[in-house]
Parts: structure tokens; sequence; C-alpha cells
């Protein structure tokens, strides 16, 4: 399967644009990286609505800009319910401060994909 195609046809088909906002920074992304990433800012846009976010690219990629696919593949596409279910779906322990740090940013991330991918986020979820 071509991951990357069908990334890009979804994108032409549903008029989505990926943009690069400045340059990237070299530090460390999430909360137990131990190497350090480039991280960019970017911006999805479909129909006149965006959504601006940080995304770290991954150690292996080096200074490569983010390509539609990496972008797409690694959005929240799911509800993440209560905090009491998303620890217990990813096994985070309840009482940890990191644990509700993840999980309010994945919250914040999946209103974003929702209002952004609304009528489209079930064939978004089929990306990854």
């Amino acid at each position: 399967m071509n991951y990357q195609k069908n990334a890009i046809d979804f994108a032409t088909k549903y008029g989505i644009k990926l943009q690069v906002i400045g340059e990237p920074e070299y530090k460390r992304y999430f909360s137990n990286d131990e190497e350090h990433r480039f991280v960019f800012k970017l911006r999805l846009t479909r129909n006149k609505l965006s959504y601006t976010f940080n995304f770290g690219q991954s150690i292996a990629e080096g200074t490569n800009e983010p390509d539609m696919y990496s972008v797409l593949s690694c959005l929240t596409k799911y509800d993440p319910e209560t905090f009491e279910d998303f620890c217990g779906s990813y096994g985070y322990a309840e009482d940890s401060r990191t644990a509700e740090k993840t999980y309010k940013a994945v919250c914040k991330e999946y209103k974003a994909v929702e209002r952004l991918f609304g009528n489209i986020i079930a064939e978004l979820a089929e990306i990854s």
C-alpha cells in the first residue's frame, strides 16, 4: 500500500493544505525525550478553517520537513473520552501530572481535528 499517495489523494480530494511556518527548532519535544528532534510549526487548512500546531519530527527524519502522510497519520482522530478512560487505554497512572498534561493536549488536538475534519474524520482515520 502506498501510504504517502493515499494521504496526498485524501488531501487533494478535500482541499487540505499543509504549510510549514518559520524555521524548525531543535529541542526535546515529548516529556520523555532523551534526544533532541526538529520541531516544526505547521498549519493545516481546509474550507477556510485552519489548525496551527507544533509537530515533533521523527528523529530519523532529521531536518526533512514533515510530509502530508506523516502529519495526517499522527493526528488524534478518536475522542479520548474521560481522563480515566484515557489513562486506562494508554497505560497512564491516574495520579500522574504528566498524564493529565498529555490528556489535556490530546483533547485540545482532538477538538481541532474534529472541527477541521468533522464530516470526513472517519475517512481521515483510515490514514495511519
